[in-house]
C-alpha cells in the first residue's frame, strides 16, 4: 500500500527468493498486471515456479538473473522491489545501471533494508543513496519503518558516462 502498487501494474520481486513478496503482490497487481519474480539462484525460481502454479498465479514471470543484471524486459517495470537483501548483491552498480533499461517511464526503484552496516545484513541509508547516485537515481522518498528498518524510493535521473 505504502508503494501504491495497484492492478495492471508490473513489479519486478529482485531477489524474490521463495516468494514470499511475489506472492503478495500477483493478488495486487491482478490478471491485467505481472511480477517478475527474479533471483540469481535457479533453484529458488523453480520451487517458486510450482509454488505460484499450485496456487493458480497465472501473472509471474520467473526471470533468471546474475550478480549484475536483473535480466528483466527492457522498459518492463514500473516498480523494482529489493526487500533485505541490497546488501547481498555481489555487483550492485551493474545491477542498478541495467535497471534504468528495465523501467517503464515513470518507474521507481524501492529498497527495503535494515540500517545497519553491511557486514551485518544491512546497508546504511547514505550508502545506499551515495551507490544509486553513482549510477544516476535521485530519491524521492524515505520513510522508518519498524525494528530499525527503512523503505527508500528512487527515480531515474541523469545517467553518467559509463566511463
Amino acid at each position: 500500500r505504502r508503494l501504491g502498487v495497484e492492478p495492471g501494474m508490473s513489479v519486478a520481486d529482485i531477489g524474490a527468493g521463495s516468494g514470499y513478496y511475489t506472492s503478495r503482490l500477483a493478488p495486487v497487481v491482478g490478471p491485467t498486471g505481472q511480477v517478475f519474480a527474479n533471483d540469481i539462484i535457479p533453484d529458488y525460481l523453480a520451487r517458486l515456479r510450482r509454488r505460484m502454479e499450485a496456487e493458480g498465479r497465472t501473472n509471474v514471470r520467473f526471470v533468471l538473473g546474475d550478480a549484475g543484471n536483473a535480466n528483466l524486459p527492457a522498459a518492463s517495470t514500473d516498480l523494482a522491489l529489493l526487500v533485505h537483501m541490497y546488501h547481498e548483491i555481489a555487483d550492485p552498480f551493474g545491477l542498478l545501471w541495467h535497471l534504468h533499461e528495465d523501467l517503464k517511464p515513470g518507474g521507481r526503484v524501492a529498497v527495503i533494508d535494515a540500517d545497519r552496516p553491511t557486514g551485518r545484513h544491512g546497508t546504511p541509508p547514505d550508502l545506499l543513496r551515495c551507490e544509486l547516485a553513482a549510477v544516476g537515481f535521485r530519491q524521492t522518498d524515505f520513510d522508518r519503518l519498524d525494528n530499525g528498518n527503512y523503505l527508500a524510493v528512487f527515480v531515474p535521473a541523469a545517467r553518467p558516462d559509463p566511463s
